[in-house]
């Protein structure tokens, strides 16, 4: 993305009127952790024009060799944000370039394209994410929860520890609401140390950037009053994991009125025709985009029926839609009008996880692809002979197993491009890899004096 100078100039003196004196031209690695160089605010300009170079053979996920022409960041000015926490610094995100053409490999530049796909149809894709996370300090026997009363078995909107966990959380949700995010509810959720904070959607660039500044703003007020965030997906066996529910929709860009609502939807779930047409597009790539929205061997411990735990997972297991029922992966909440998709997790790269979403729901919208299989019933109790009678097929068990599929998928490479799709698949297998050969505290409890 690029600027005119006068437009940067405008914001400069905008951003110096108000105290800052340092911007960040900023970029995600294939992880969606914020990376980045400072540049003094007199030196915005030059910043704003992608003076701030780097090789992207330092970062994960970025694939170049150190011989390779360096990486320009080019700041999104339309999307910065100065930090709540510290208001003498601003942050843009950036969409990157090489030899003076956006870098194909980077993940912001693949939602871009995905973007700009949907507004080649007509379409603007909104998106609202749920950030479900824990919040903990480290004690004698490990990671706590900062509530000395968070010890329910079944702990979800506890108000009492809610209220314990008050002092970060205000914070938290006052910064937020100065970027204008518009918090509307924030919770206690089903696991001890576990909380969920909703705010309003926005487009999928602007809501996936905030999902990534989300993530570090979280982590610097958590270690203001001695804690920490963690976004891994399942922390703790016994309890439940932590999701990040894309809810996803699409505005008409000429009437802006949402394109998913509809008052005649025959299975009553209050969907439009085109609604279920995105949303088969991604039932017939859910195996492939798994991989992503689902990254880490982690992430497999939370798409589970039941685990080690009372009660169930509230994670979805099928490739399946259906109405306000949390057992499928797509979910049509009550009112309808929006797509949730339940197996992305805490850990997911938010522009990937949203490109690959969004362009496998575009292409059903393309091919008016049907969805042959609506689930109201409670999938957890669907014996498994009955699977292919129900048209319900199993998500990938592990990292491994959604790798295949990712790689077997030649979707993903249409989305991701060459360099980006052979990096993260080469980057995922090393993780499998060196999980699969490590030896855990697990395997030495049970079979060291086994046998």
């Amino acid at each position: 993305m690029t600027h005119d100078a006068a437009e940067a100039e405008v914001l400069a003196k905008q951003l110096k009127d108000d105290g800052v004196r340092f911007s960040i031209a900023g970029y995600t690695d294939l992880h969606g952790n914020i990376k980045g160089k400072m540049v003094p605010i007199d030196h915005f300009l030059q910043m704003s024009q992608g003076s701030e170079l780097f090789t992207g053979a330092a970062l994960d996920g970025l694939p170049q060799d150190v011989s390779d022409e360096e990486l320009s960041a080019h700041p999104d000015l339309d999307r910065g944000f100065v930090l709540p926490w510290r208001k003498d610094v601003a942050l843009f995100l950036s969409d990157l370039y090489v030899g003076g053409e956006p870098f194909e490999a980077s993940t912001r530049n693949t939602l871009g394209r995905q973007m700009k796909a949907a507004e080649e149809m007509g379409y603007q894709f909104n998106l609202g994410v749920e950030t479900e996370f824990f919040v903990l300090e480290d004690g004698p026997t490990g990671p706590s929860s900062l509530s000395e009363r968070d010890t329910l078995e079944k702990p979800c909107y506890a108000v009492p520890t809610l209220l314990d966990n008050l002092g970060w959380l205000d914070e938290l949700v006052e910064y937020m609401n100065e970027l204008g995010w518009d918090v509307y509810s924030f919770d206690h959720e089903d696991a001890q140390g576990q909380f969920e904070i909703d705010f309003a959607y926005a487009d999928g660039l602007s809501m996936a950037d905030r999902v990534v500044f989300f993530r570090m703003m979280a982590n610097e007020v958590a270690r203001k009053h001695g804690a920490y965030v963690s976004f891994m997906p399942k922390p703790f066996a016994d309890r439940t994991g932590s999701g990040a529910h894309f809810n996803m929709s699409m505005a008409g860009l000429d009437s802006g009125a949402n394109i998913f609502e509809s008052a005649d939807d025959p299975r009553n779930a209050g969907l439009s025709e085109i609604g279920y047409h995105f949303a088969a597009g991604i039932v017939r790539h859910a195996a492939a985009i798994c991989a992503v929205i689902a990254p880490t061997v982690n992430s497999y411990k939370r798409l589970v029926r039941q685990g080690s735990m009372s009660g169930s997972t509230w994670a979805p297991i099928f490739a399946s839609c259906g109405n306000n029922n949390r057992t499928n992966m797509l979910r049509i909440p009550l009112g309808g009008g929006r797509i949730e998709c339940r197996a992305v997790d805490s850990a997911a790269n938010p522009h990937l996880a949203a490109a690959m979403l969004l362009a496998a729901g575009l292409e059903g919208v393309r091919e008016k692809l049907e969805l042959e299989h609506f689930h109201t019933e409670n999938l957890y109790e669907v014996d498994p002979v009955e699977y292919q009678k129900r048209g319900v097929a199993l998500l990938p068990r592990t990292l491994e197993e959604a790798v295949d599929a990712f790689e077997a998928d030649p979707f993903t490479k249409q989305v991701c491009g060459e360099k980006l799709w052979k990096s993260f698949i080469d980057y995922k297998r090393a993780e499998w890899t060196s999980y699969a050969t490590a030896v855990t505290d697990w395997e030495r409890d049970r079979y060291l004096k086994f046998f």
